[in-house]
């Protein structure tokens, strides 16, 4: 039984058979898909089991592997390779105290996209950190407890020691921001008042006298700096 021609598709006799691209054709089918230029098996390009001329030759940005048995080969001794040296790799750094991590194009994208996220996180929070180091305290406000910055640097669930005053003599500071006096024991500052007699309390508070009002209390110790 004659095949079939590649173009025309009637059948193909001995005498004008031409075998290629996977195909049999006539001798006058035999031509370029474009331009019908009669193709010869030296002079033809094939592309998709179509042949062409060279002027009408698809452009492509990439080569085309056919998927032949010696390939399907080839790529499989490459994977078995490619494993052996995983496994030699593998053995190699058994016990050293840490997993090796194949260094794949997917692996690379995830570090690289690791990276990115643990800058961004550092700047947040060196950002955060210089404004914490270089904003002064907000003004205090007499809406609640919340508009006492100063009160955060006491811990939590510790309160605020008795005002008692210290015996004189002590060092002298100068305020820094000032603050309105929230309990009767507390004294006011204003920016640059002179705090005489000033005797630590604790880690967050100061006893003290305001020389502007002559008022004697407690004051916030992040408020005011010694002079």
């Amino acid at each position: 039984m004659n095949p079939a021609c590649g173009r025309c598709k009637k059948p193909v006799y001995p005498t004008e058979k031409i075998n290629c691209l996977d195909k049999y054709w006539h001798k006058g089918c035999f031509s370029c898909e474009v331009c019908k230029m009669a193709l010869s098996m030296t002079n033809y390009k094939g592309f998709e089991k179509k042949p062409y001329c060279t002027m009408h030759y698809p452009k492509t940005s990439f080569t085309i592997v056919a998927d032949t048995p010696e390939n399907l080969r080839l790529k499989q001794q490459s994977v078995l390779n490619s494993q052996a040296l995983y496994k030699e790799e593998f053995e190699k750094n058994k016990g050293k105290g840490f997993s090796v991590v194949a260094d794949t194009p997917e692996m690379q994208r995830l570090k690289k996209t690791q990276d990115q996220i643990s800058n961004i996180k550092y700047h947040e929070e060196f950002e955060k950190s210089k404004v914490r180091s270089d904003a002064p305290p907000p003004e205090n406000r007499q809406d609640g407890e919340e508009s006492n910055p100063e009160r955060f640097s006491q811990p939590a669930g510790q309160a605020r020691p008795a005002a008692v005053a210290p015996p004189g003599g002590g060092r002298h500071f100068q305020a820094l921001y000032s603050y309105t006096a929230a309990e009767a024991d507390e004294v006011s500052l204003q920016e640059g008042d002179l705090i005489l007699d000033v005797e630590q309390i604790d880690e967050g508070w100061m006893f003290g006298c305001n020389r502007r009002t002559g008022k004697r209390g407690m004051l916030p110790a992040n408020y005011v700096r010694p002079v």
